[in-house]
């Protein structure tokens, strides 16, 4: 259906094209011909507001979609229209075509296809998510550059289409399930953010994940910590955390899930001030618990006096950011292979808190930005897989439950297990695996 409909709007737009030569070999009156260029032009209007009818989506979605129809329809038209030419030069003589009608034709032709490329891009660049502001910028460069415009096009529509697809996938999903709310734990969840960031909530740190366990009917709240302090104060600041969430929710504990250096806070709590009783599980992602080789080596290369210099300056932004006692560099040291050795002495685990854990690997040094591609090349050559910061093996504690990785090279970095970038990757969806820890949490009474 969907295949007649395009054949049939591809035969209108050429219909629309040459409506000069067509009304010329018709010898239509000037009436019949008002009445007919009117009717094309009204339903080119139509055509570009409504190109085509998709599932029933959100409004963003659908207008991504209908640019890349737009588009796709803009680049068929050309060859199309270049045959209709060619067949027109061969029968020029048999149809006492005038050069003012085929002139009129190449005028429609251009602005017609202008039309439908601009439309398409303009949708595509303000609706999608995916696409890169350097392929965006790219493409405003370049759509006049013939070849270029077609491969740079092709990859955006790519994009918006994979993109589209895969949102289309997530909201049929949760559709399905909405009433059966399999996030909906008996405690509520706190996620615990790394090192380096703050909960803020105009960029936040978890990226589409917060909304997608919501959605699925979980409770979340957030750690609030310092973005960099030393173990014992963001602990200190969790404790105060979790105990407001216990009052207001009125519940008797709380599941963390937490990333990176937040897992080594959230043990802090749960051993060091007397919080296991208020600990349902802790979930540690990409947690450093055996140290980092990577701060190990920057901490022996780069000489300390320069490293402070930096640190008063972090310190002094993000007092100014929201964090009332910034510390960078005692922050930085307690992800040492050193202080998480001692800290692994205190820090027992206790019985009534399930510990379970996972991590990422990245496939090659392409697979995530600086700084996490330098980190993942130093990593290697030391500790072997890793996700840009942590090893495979320094992130297991509790129960493991896997080291996720995509099909492709692109590999799953320590930023991608938090949807900082708000990437869809192929093979990886993220949110859906939040949903499945929680889904998992739900299920063991948590």
């Amino acid at each position: 259906m969907l295949f007649f409909k395009r054949i049939c709007n591809m035969f209108y737009l050429l219909v629309l094209i040459n409506q000069a030569v067509i009304l010329h070999m018709l010898h239509a009156n000037h009436v019949a011909s008002v009445i007919i260029i009117s009717i094309l032009s009204g339903y080119f209007i139509f055509y570009n507001i409504f190109p085509m009818k998709q599932k029933e989506t959100t409004r963003r979605l659908s207008i991504l979609v209908n640019g890349c129809e737009l588009v796709r329809n803009a680049f068929f038209i050309c060859p199309m229209q270049i045959i209709v030419y060619l067949f027109l030069f061969n029968m020029k003589e048999h149809l006492s075509i005038s050069p003012f009608s085929i002139t009129l034709t190449v005028i429609g032709a251009v602005i017609v296809i202008l039309i439908l490329l601009w439309n398409g891009l303009l949708r595509i660049i303000f609706t999608s998510s995916q696409l890169s502001i350097f392929l965006k910028v790219l493409l405003f460069f370049v759509w006049w550059i013939p070849v270029l415009n077609i491969i740079i096009c092709s990859k955006c529509c790519h994009i918006a289409r994979r993109e589209y697809y895969f949102e289309l996938s997530k909201i049929e999903r949760n559709e399905q399930r909405k009433e059966n709310e399999i996030c909906k734990t008996n405690y509520p969840i706190l996620l615990v953010h790394g090192i380096f960031w703050r909960d803020w909530q105009f960029f936040n740190y978890w990226g589409r994940i917060p909304r997608e366990l919501i959605r699925n009917g979980a409770t979340v709240y957030y750690g609030n910590q310092h973005s960099a302090s030393s173990m014992d104060i963001c602990a200190g600041e969790l404790k105060e955390q979790i105990l407001q969430i216990i009052e207001l929710e009125q519940c008797e504990k709380v599941n963390i899930i937490a990333h990176s250096k937040g897992g080594l806070d959230a043990r802090y709590v749960i051993s060091c001030l007397d919080m296991d009783q208020q600990i349902a599980s802790l979930t540690s992602i990409g947690t450093p618990h055996k140290g980092c080789f990577l701060v190990d080596h920057l901490l022996q290369k780069i000489p300390k006096k320069v490293v402070l210099s930096f640190a008063k300056k972090y310190n002094l932004a993000y007092q100014k950011l929201g964090d009332k006692t910034p510390d960078f560099y005692q922050g930085i040291f307690d992800l040492t292979t050193e202080k998480c050795n001692e800290f692994n002495l205190i820090a027992t685990d206790k019985k009534n808190v399930h510990y379970q854990s996972l991590t990422s690997i990245m496939n090659n040094t392409f697979s995530a930005g600086f700084p996490l591609n330098l980190g993942y090349a130093m990593v290697s050559r030391h500790e072997g897989k890793n996700d840009g910061f942590v090893s495979i093996e320094s992130s297991k504690h509790g129960e493991f439950l896997g080291c996720y990785k995509s099909k492709r090279n692109r590999g799953i970095s320590h930023g991608d297990m938090i949807d900082l970038m708000r990437e869809n990757i192929p093979g990886f969806d993220v949110c859906e695996l939040y949903v499945n820890l929680v889904k998992g949490l739900k299920e063991k009474g948590f």
